[in-house]
């Protein structure tokens, strides 16, 4: 059984003590594939080394993440572009708008949501959304920018199934993480409704846990719960999950 986690910070400080355990424990388990998104550019000499440990299974991305988006975000984004031109990626990610924690920089967040999105077009990559409290801005930018060429990941959707639906109709995939595991969470309520040739795994780690680790350090691992209770949800084995989710990461990533 092949296992894909398209979304998983493993190079940042909460495994500095125990990297290597957490993936290779992961991959015992089958989950041999990992798609690595970016946060801002303190991070990619730890992307390229975590690439070079284990170079069959690190999949790169790069980006600038909404909640690093300040006022100096054109120097940012150059220096994100610099890595795209000197290195293979496989997505522009994660990028998009987050007003949860801070609405202050509203407007750089859309200008480098649709700045990296142009890049993704250009270089014919996908892209990987973060939304947080800002589904209405995100649909925005990409009813503006939408075409054959866009494609891509909403990255833990926490949406209702109207959201969902919008975001379909772009041909996106969405990405299901911890939070279907959750009892108030709401995603469970629906997500059974969604073909699964829609949906793609992810944990989010170190962040988002799934239950029974909730408010714990996540780790690729964890997968396991998210399929377990997709399988549950859509009344199937958790091969046929694997097997469609895998199938969809590659129709996403193109590897």
């Amino acid at each position: 059984m092949m296992i894909t986690d398209t979304h998983t910070h493993l190079y940042v400080e909460q495994f500095d003590d125990d990297r290597t355990e957490v993936i290779e424990k992961a991959i015992s388990m089958g989950i041999k594939r990992f798609f690595i998104p970016a946060i801002d550019a303190s991070y990619y000499s730890r992307m390229y080394e975590l690439e070079q440990s284990f170079p069959e299974n690190i999949f790169l991305m790069a980006g600038l993440h909404p909640t690093h988006v300040k006022k100096d975000y054109l120097r940012e984004l150059s220096e994100v572009e610099k890595q795209l031109d000197n290195h293979k990626f496989y997505a522009i990610g994660e990028i998009g708008i987050d007003l949860y924690w801070d609405r202050t920089h509203l407007k750089e967040q859309v200008e480098a949501f649709q700045i990296q999105i142009s890049w993704a077009k250009k270089r014919n990559l996908p892209i990987v959304i973060h939304c947080r409290e800002a589904f209405d801005e995100i649909f925005d930018v990409l009813d503006q920018v939408n075409d054959e060429n866009l494609t891509g990941i909403f990255h833990c959707f926490t949406g209702n199934r109207e959201q969902a639906e919008k975001v379909l109709s772009y041909g996106f995939k969405m990405g299901i993480g911890g939070v279907v595991t959750f009892r108030n969470g709401g995603l469970d309520k629906f997500i059974g409704e969604i073909p699964l040739e829609h949906i793609v795994l992810e944990t989010d780690s170190p962040y988002l846990a799934p239950t029974p680790f909730r408010g714990k350090r996540n780790e690729s691992s964890y997968l396991m719960n998210i399929l377990d209770k997709l399988a549950d949800i859509y009344g199937c084995s958790t091969e046929k999950i694997a097997q469609i989710t895998t199938h969809n990461s590659k129709e996403i990533f193109g590897v």
